[in-house]
């Protein structure tokens, strides 16, 4: 191993901090800000799940953004902006740049079916212009749109593949341009459209009264569901895993993507206000934003009864893709446009996290293989194609699935505690907590290197067991059987109940369903 860092091993900088602050929310905020949180928050009882998430959040999810900062700049220091070459420097073993490939896997994996999602958006900002929605119901669009409707599962849905091609192409475009004038850029534009559609669909839908036609019920109800801290929450197994599985996906943790760009730091960059910052903007805009528009909207129309028991799946999907678009119809003249609103900013919140997880494959084949850059984003945006290709055809046989559990899910878990288990207990949390605060503009407070060495990896494990082990009668129900001292026939019903396991989700039996659980993972 190399004694220090090489000279001039760095090409590329960061243009200007806001630049670098912006991309990296924008690799956190993703669909799943707007169409998974307000989910999981309607299906955890609104305010219960709010204190939860936001404990998760300080006990898990900062301390994860701040090692994989850390990570990154030490990584780059040396030369290696993949998560691979990051690893190897963490210690002697030469195992550790093997765990870092995990890095690189998840980012090609969960691109080739996360360009599918963002670029259903993208087609829907069109046929929302277009007018499409008012007279052909999204429910009846939609799976036509997919192929889902077709007999054979292999056939190729032709629009769906043009609007994916479409969407592969400018992702690929923007890669080839560099940090500053493509991912930078793209950040610089995209965040501040995203915040500023968001912010006026929310004032146009909390402003719904029941004088509107086709409102049955105030909008503040539903932003009340949800913002209202409840402390019945705490008390609750089932809000304990959905908020903290939440707050991992939310921040794109896990991934390698957050390590490539605190790479492309300077060594006494800071990084514990960076980090701290883009973990604030995400959480801003999921709470606020994600919190102000899908839920309060869909319950003017609905009804907060009707929206819980659409978001049964916990994604948000239906109510985003099938819901939204027809209750836009009710809004006149400014309809289509509201439309192009939502899914514009779903648009700007997906590419801002696929440029987020092209940026690491690229830095590694220039890294290691020296690849032009330009080359390197064609290498890319074609392992892209031919993995999102299956995806796109066999969407109607499941395809779509296993990629979002395997790569978008387990994958993830799996890479974020082996990364902070080597950060505190490898590379030595003395070290790391010395990297966390070297040329720091914000302080850390001390106890958090016992949270990350202890705490952390102990949050991570219990939603990696989440994930993979699901009560048949629900957490809250298990524990209660598993608590009680009632007759041997409760424990064993108890037991029965608590270790129904799956190594994957259960197959869905109709392709409808399917679609319901294809919400994206950030």
């Amino acid at each position: 191993m190399a004694s220090g860092p090489p000279s001039g091993a760095k090409k590329e900088q960061w243009g200007t901090r806001v630049g670098l602050v912006l991309a990296v929310a924008g690799n956190a905020v993703g669909l799943g800000n707007f169409l998974r949180f307000p989910a999981q928050a309607a299906q955890n009882g609104g305010g219960a799940f709010l204190v939860p998430y936001l404990i998760s959040f300080v006990l898990m999810g900062l301390p994860l953004l701040w090692v994989e900062w850390a990570i990154g700049r030490h990584g780059g220091q040396y030369g290696h902006h993949s998560s691979p070459g990051m690893f190897a420097r963490l210690g002697r073993a030469r195992w550790l740049k093997y765990v870092g490939v995990f890095g690189l896997f998840t980012n090609l994996t969960v691109a080739a079916y996360y360009c599918y999602i963002e670029s259903w958006t993208l087609a829907y900002v069109w046929h929302s212009l277009r007018g499409t929605f008012e007279a052909t119901p999204p429910t009846t669009f939609f799976p036509e749109y997919l192929g889902t409707t077709n007999s054979d599962i292999a056939a190729i849905p032709y629009e769906a593949a043009g609007f994916f091609l479409a969407t592969l192409t400018l992702n690929v475009w923007l890669l080839s341009r560099g940090l500053v004038r493509g991912v930078e850029l793209a950040a610089k534009i995209g965040m501040p459209l995203l915040l500023g559609f968001g912010a006026v669909l929310a004032i146009k839908g909390l402003l719904l009264g029941t004088g509107d036609p086709g409102v049955v019920e105030s909008p503040l109800v539903g932003l009340n569901f949800v913002w209202e801290p409840q402390a019945s929450g705490l008390f609750n197994p089932s809000t304990w895993l959905a908020a903290a599985g939440q707050i991992f996906f939310t921040l794109s943790v896990g991934m390698g993507s957050i390590h490539c760009y605190a790479a492309y730091l300077r060594e006494r960059d800071d990084i514990a206000l960076n980090a701290t910052t883009a973990g604030t903007v995400n959480e801003f805009v999921e709470v606020i934003l994600g919190g102000s528009i899908l839920i309060p909207i869909a319950t003017a129309y609905l009804g907060l009864a009707a929206v819980q028991a659409a978001t049964a799946g916990g994604s948000g999907f239906g109510l985003g893709f099938l819901t939204l678009p027809t209750l836009f119809n009710q809004w006149g003249w400014f309809g289509p446009i509201a439309g192009a609103m939502w899914f514009g900013l779903l648009f700007f919140a997906g590419i801002t996290s696929s440029l987020a997880m092209g940026q690491p494959v690229l830095a590694f084949l220039q890294d290691e293989f020296k690849v032009k850059r330009e080359k390197a984003a064609l290498g890319f945006g074609l392992a892209t194609l031919l993995l999102g290709g299956l995806v796109v055809v066999l969407y109607p046989g499941g395809t779509f699935d296993e990629f979002d559990f395997w790569t978008g899910t387990f994958s993830l878990i799996v890479f974020a505690l082996a990364e902070v288990l080597i950060f505190g207990w490898i590379f030595g949390i003395d070290r790391g907590w010395a990297e966390l605060n070297k040329g720091a503009d914000l302080r850390l407070p001390s106890f958090y290197k016992y949270v990350i060495k202890y705490v952390t990896p102990l949050f991570i494990l219990v939603v990696l067991f989440g994930a993979l082990v699901k009560p048949s009668v629900g957490w809250s129900e298990a524990a209660s059987q598993l608590m009680s001292t009632g007759a041997g026939r409760s424990r064993s019903t108890a037991c029965s109940a608590s270790c129904s396991t799956s190594a994957r989700p259960a197959a869905t039996s109709t392709r409808a369903a399917r679609s319901r659980r294809c919400s994206s993972r950030t």
